[in-house]
């Protein structure tokens, strides 16, 4: 098969949640079209890490998350930035930062 791998890479998918939530908050749904569209279809995610991340996520006081009526008129619940998520936006952004150069620097070597 030929068919190019689009799952999150592991270890960067509460990063791109607590990123699409510092745009606005939105329900699981929302999060996951979100980060497909912005990553141009390069990532899609599943729904079962998604949920299990936003619950950890909810846990370590990094999200807070109420239910709300989507445009569709259903419930759903609606995932937003807390304080302390978007200090560890700023963590995990400077983390991949430093990872992302370092793998680019390996790429680039020449034996």
């Amino acid at each position: 098969m030929d068919e190019t791998n689009t799952d999150v890479i592991q270890g960067t998918l509460d990063m791109l949640i607590l990123k699409t939530l510092s745009l606005q908050p939105m329900h699981g749904f929302g999060i996951a079209r979100r980060v497909e569209q912005i990553s141009r279809g390069v990532f899609k995610v599943n729904p079962g890490s998604l949920l299990t991340a936003l619950q950890r996520l909810e846990r370590a006081g990094w999200l807070d998350a109420e239910w709300r009526q989507t445009e569709n008129s259903r419930r759903a619940k609606f995932y937003s930035l807390t304080r302390t998520g978007r200090k560890q936006l700023d963590v995990e952004t400077s983390d991949w930062a430093r990872r992302s150069a370092a793998i680019a620097r390996l790429l680039r070597a020449e034996g």
